[in-house]
């Protein structure tokens, strides 16, 4: 969370931390994508984990993201977050150097066993220019302190592939939200959001009705559509940050380059808030 001094807003952050635990959010990520990671120092990066940790109070895991461009920083970075009180990483495909597939076997092994802490494989090429495929995930899945997947590629097929590798001590997660719900439904154990930081009690309804096979699940992600289009009218976070600035859950600023969300997008996405019963005052979804 940023104020526009451009540090740290932890009483932001605190009450983010609490509108995702009173809605049922069962677990958060921190220094993510979503969180800015990439434009932390490792001083705030340790602060944050921090502050979010002691927030939760053990409530619900915190993951903190870890990933890195190179192994060496990705295994210090993973033993940072471990020191700050984490309980397990999530380590995104290293961005940028486009490893191999057996290049990211060793970089996912050699974190697994020097970070500290269990691992999440975090797959998503849009980010990285690169892609961890089903056949590599099978072999890291054999580790034992690698213990789940986020996949955010939107392709069934891809999900079908690694939701035949779960088993006891290694889950699959999508990443994707606009295709959560289909994951789910097939047999996915849940989504890392981006969307549920605006609307987790909406996000948590429809994760239990589609773990449950609920027949309400269809609609409840129908209902969701606007929000999902709204947020990927721009690079996430950004259009995520104005949205919670509306909510009375920080500012809207960003580090450069990123650049706060554009003005022909505000009436849309405010539009999308009220459809939603999502205000200041309730942060919550009526309906």
């Amino acid at each position: 969370m940023r104020s526009r001094d451009d540090g740290l807003d932890l009483e932001a952050c605190a009450r983010l931390v609490d509108y995702q635990l009173d809605n049922g959010t069962r677990a958060l990520v921190v220094a993510g994508s979503t969180g800015e990671a990439a434009a932390l120092d490792d001083a705030e990066y340790s602060a944050l984990i921090e502050f979010v940790v002691a927030r939760v109070a053990g409530r619900v895991p915190v993951l903190a993201g870890t990933g890195q461009s190179a192994t060496a920083k990705t295994i210090a970075q993973t033993r940072r977050a471990k020191a700050a009180g984490a309980d397990a990483a999530l380590v995104v495909v290293p961005a940028y150097v486009r490893p191999t597939q057996a290049g990211m076997t060793r970089h996912f092994h050699a974190v697994a066993d020097d970070g500290g802490l269990p691992v999440v494989l975090y797959n998503v090429p849009a980010r990285t220019g690169s892609d961890l495929l089903p056949a590599t995930v099978a072999g890291l899945a054999e580790h034992g302190n690698i213990v789940g997947i986020k996949e955010a590629l939107p392709d069934p097929q891809r999900m079908q592939a690694l939701l035949a590798l779960k088993k006891d001590g290694f889950r699959v997660l999508s990443g994707d939200d606009p295709t959560a719900a289909h994951a789910m439904r097939a047999g996915a154990d849940g989504v890392i959001s981006v969307a549920a930081n605006v609307a987790p009690k909406l996000f948590s309804t429809l994760c239990d009705a589609c773990l449950s096979g609920d027949a309400q699940a269809a609609a409840l992600n129908d209902r969701l559509q606007p929000l999902y289009a709204v947020l990927g009218a721009e690079p996430n976070p950004i259009p995520l940050k104005w949205c919670l600035s509306r909510l009375g859950l920080g500012e809207a600023h960003l580090r450069l380059p990123l650049l706060p969300l554009s003005e022909p997008y505000h009436a849309k996405a405010l539009d999308v808030l009220n459809g939603l019963g999502l205000n200041e005052s309730g942060r919550h979804a009526v309906g």
